[in-house]
């Protein structure tokens, strides 16, 4: 193999892991999501009634623009589930989502000192969308939301949750 045909190699293995680590098409491509609050399955019948809101917050930037709310409802079955709603933020590779254990995280230090438990990945940049909470999780302690990027470890933005009243 000549010397060109090497560096040849080497550029295009350095592209590939670049793009596979910073994913750039993401900068451009938005993952939309549009999910009701109660399953139609779960609905008919339910007891209990409607889903009532427990703890409800804004989101703020902390890395990225980010806009919508965050609730955390508890279901007619007892299930607690956090809802974005008008939700955007930028795309990126490896986004979560985070119940942070603070009131607030304005920055990364914040999430990573305070704990935080993870409610899986964010299932688009936009729209609405649930995730299921555990139900052993202490709604006193983790009073924050934080979008994260877990590949460079970055706080995307953050919801404060503020408790409502039953």
């Amino acid at each position: 193999m000549n010397r060109r045909m090497l560096w040849g190699v080497i550029v295009v293995l350095v592209v590939g892991a670049g793009w596979f680590a910073f994913r750039p098409e993401r900068l451009w491509v938005n993952q939309k999501v549009n999910e009701s609050l109660v399953p139609a399955a779960a609905s008919p019948g339910a007891p209990g009634g409607e889903p009532a809101p427990l703890a409800i917050g804004s989101f703020h930037a902390v890395a990225h623009a980010t806009h919508g709310s965050a609730t955390i409802y508890r279901l007619a079955d007892g299930k607690r589930v956090l809802r974005f709603t008008d939700f955007e933020t930028s795309n990126g590779p490896d986004v979560r989502v985070y119940l942070v254990a603070a009131g607030d995280a304005n920055d990364n230090s914040t999430v990573t000192k305070a704990g935080f438990v993870e409610l899986g990945p964010l299932k688009g940049n936009v729209g609405d969308q649930n995730y299921e909470i555990p139900a052993s999780l202490d709604l006193k302690t983790y009073r924050a939301v934080t979008i994260w990027c877990h590949r460079f470890g970055v706080n995307f933005a953050t919801a404060p949750l503020a408790p409502q009243r039953s």
